[in-house]
């Protein structure tokens, strides 16, 4: 069965390193590579409460098989050595710095989550060991004169605020906001940018409140904010949590304008759990392809993703916008890779991460394009809003940078 398969592949594999690559058990400390071999790290939330991401990290391991399978990149096959944290920033960092000094792999790529990656990055950065493409979109992450080794991959928390806001001013002036925000930093930064976009606006936010992320009800915090007057809601936190609070609304017959941070605007695992029904109307965001939009039925790169899930990751639900988030990210350092040729050095790679220009991932949407350089460690700066109608995400406007917004500095400058 496929799924024990790549079960094996996520969380066995590191017990089997040593075993199944003799000649990478003899190469010096801390070389990761062979003639036929890229080793590398990764650490994923595959059980806890967020281990509805847990999906990238499968999607990844997926990818990179069938990459294998065509015979690699540049003739070498990819080692994918990925650690379940268990939704644990302490177990992620431990994981993370396992995979430096015990397993030296070559790289870090796509590993989830703000504290465990923040807890290692200095470690990283010491040893100049590339941190690339962190599935989180906290700012932290682009800021390459402190940390030249550490690359981020997706839009910025606080530029997505920025976007709500401006999405606010627009349609629906002069309401009163509540926030239900998650009481961590990646909580904090979308609140922040909301704050800021909304500029004197921002006294129209009438009532905030958090939760935890292990809290297993909201209904209190629910009901406080309906108390409030507010007419529209703001979501930050995980899918499982917007889940709850879907359906509290619809218990209480609640129904303000419900705006849904990125990272949980998975049909999957919140709107289907919280039931279609009551999450018809809810605003997000998104910056790839969603794969149940009839827009991209006869797209040539989601008919390559449907072909990719039916072999590789048939057990994967093709409504986990997750999915094709590990896919673009996977393909993205497929990308990087190749650019290095026969150089795989750290230093190369990460000259390389840095030299993506224009470049079009295949499921990321139309006018969304990944650039980076010296000073812009920050790939994707594209968003754009959509609507659930019931069935699946629906457009609402066009294309937005967000650099434009100037949410990429703590001074609100556009440059990193």
């Amino acid at each position: 069965m496929w799924m024990m398969k790549n079960l094996v592949i996520v969380s066995a594999i590191a017990a089997l390193a040593g075993l199944s690559c003799p000649a990478m058990a003899q190469q010096a400390p801390g070389v990761s590579v062979t003639d036929s071999e890229i080793l590398i790290g990764n650490v994923t939330p595959y059980t806890g409460d967020l281990a509805a991401f847990g999906s990238i990290g499968k999607t990844e391991a997926a990818y990179f098989e069938m990459i294998n399978e065509r015979g690699g990149i540049n003739g070498r096959k990819i080692k994918f050595l990925s650690y379940d944290d268990g939704s644990d920033p302490e177990m992620a960092s431990a994981q993370l710095r396992k995979l430096a000094d015990d397993d030296k792999v070559l790289f870090m790529f796509g590993s989830f989550g703000l504290q465990g990656n923040l807890a290692i990055r200095t470690y990283l950065n010491d040893r100049k060991i590339p941190q690339l493409f962190i599935a989180s979109g906290n700012e932290e992450w682009g800021n390459p004169k402190s940390f030249p080794w550490t690359m981020g991959w997706q839009p910025a928390f606080r530029a997505e605020g920025r976007v709500y806001a401006n999405y606010v001013q627009a349609f629906y002036p002069e309401r009163k906001i509540a926030v239900l925000w998650q009481n961590d930093e990646f909580g904090r930064d979308l609140f922040r940018g909301l704050q800021e976009g909304l500029g004197d606006w921002a006294r129209m936010i009438v009532a905030d409140t958090t939760f935890d992320l292990s809290d297993k009800s909201i209904d209190s915090q629910i009901d406080l904010l309906q108390s409030s007057g507010a007419e529209i809601l703001i979501f930050d936190g995980a899918p499982a949590v917007a889940a709850l609070a879907l359906r509290r609304m619809a218990d209480i017959d609640w129904h303000p304008v419900f705006l849904l941070d990125n990272a949980s605007a998975s049909i999957a695992n919140a709107l289907r759990p919280a039931g279609l029904q009551n999450s018809i109307g809810v605003v997000s965001t998104a910056f790839l392809k969603d794969p149940g939009d009839p827009a991209w039925k006869d797209d040539p790169a989601m008919k390559d993703w449907s072909a990719f899930m039916d072999k590789y990751y048939p057990d994967g639900d093709r409504a986990d916008s997750n999915t094709v988030f590990g896919y673009g990210i996977a393909e993205t350092l497929s990308q990087v890779l190749k650019q290095c040729g026969d150089d795989l050095s750290r230093e190369n790679i990460m000259r390389q991460a840095a030299s993506l220009k224009n470049y079009q991932n295949p499921v990321a949407l139309p006018g969304v394009v990944i650039n980076t350089g010296p000073n812009d460690f920050r790939p994707i700066e594209q968003m754009r809003l959509v609507q659930f109608d019931g069935n699946t995400w629906q457009p609402i406007g066009e294309v937005i940078e967000s650099a434009f917004l100037g949410a990429n500095s703590p001074d609100g400058a556009s440059s990193h």
